[in-house]
């Protein structure tokens, strides 16, 4: 695989589910690792429709 700058390492696709009834985005492995992240790890989704973001953060109890 080429060489890909950071910048461009952050950009993904969205990928629609076998199921074909939701959609899944990779995130690249530096991130996972910066956290400590884990398989089946629960994350929390905060959606901000004016801006049309999604931020992904650690779920909490």
């Amino acid at each position: 695989m080429a060489n890909r700058t950071i910048k461009n390492r952050l950009v993904r696709s969205l990928a629609k589910t076998s199921g074909g009834k939701s959609y899944t985005i990779t995130l690249p492995i530096e991130i996972i690792r910066r956290w400590h992240w884990q398989k089946h790890q629960k994350v929390q989704l905060e959606i901000d429709d004016k801006n049309k973001k999604i931020i992904i953060c650690d779920w909490k109890k």
